[in-house]
């Protein structure tokens, strides 16, 4: 049994310090995950409500697995139901703001600037989880498939596609290069 899951057991059982020390040495790996299955803006509040989760749910903890993987599933979850709720509000303003577009013929441009943290959001959820797990906060594929509840070659497959995804958001001239070199490829 490792440290981290040895610290939850404790925690689990009743140790006040043993939660406390389990926390300690888990949020930065919570707080980043949070931040790119969420976004820098409400990561401290996506690890506060992942934490709060995973305090209320600790007594059901078996210690079948790592308790690191126990705590980051819970922080996918919690960013995923997070992420669902706001893409709900999202479609709302953003039908809110062309009607108001329509009636007044006021039109507005998007932001274009792009930063890591930018591209990485708009990377499909499935990718994103699947990169920051494996990219950002440096777990293996076989502890992210782990988490991701999900075959290792999924993984792989997730990670690749975002690769791909980021190099054409970055170049949106080498999606054509890319089609060309796959048709070759398949030749």
């Amino acid at each position: 049994m490792d440290h981290l899951t040895r610290l939850l057991v404790d925690a689990r059982d009743g140790n006040h310090r043993a939660l406390e020390q389990f926390i300690r040495e888990t949020q930065s790996q919570v707080w980043r995950l949070c931040m790119y299955l969420g976004d820098p803006e409400t990561a401290e509040d996506l690890a506060q409500e992942s934490y709060e989760r995973a305090i209320s749910s600790l007594h059901r903890f078996r210690a079948e697995g790592s308790g690191l993987h126990w705590l980051l599933t819970i922080v996918r979850r919690t960013c995923a139901d997070t992420t669902r709720r706001r893409t709900r509000q999202r479609r709302l303003h953003t039908a809110a703001i062309a009607q108001a577009q329509l009636r007044t013929g006021v039109h507005t441009d998007d932001d274009t600037g792009w930063e890591f943290d930018d591209l990485i959001a708009r990377l499909d959820h499935d990718r994103r989880a699947a990169f920051a797990l494996t990219q950002v906060l440096g777990l293996s594929y076989e502890e992210a498939a782990s988490i991701l509840q999900c075959p290792i070659g999924t993984i792989r497959s997730r990670v690749a596609r975002a690769r791909i995804d980021l190099i054409q958001m970055l170049n949106p001239t080498a999606d054509a290069a890319n089609d060309l070199t796959q048709k070759r490829a398949s030749s």
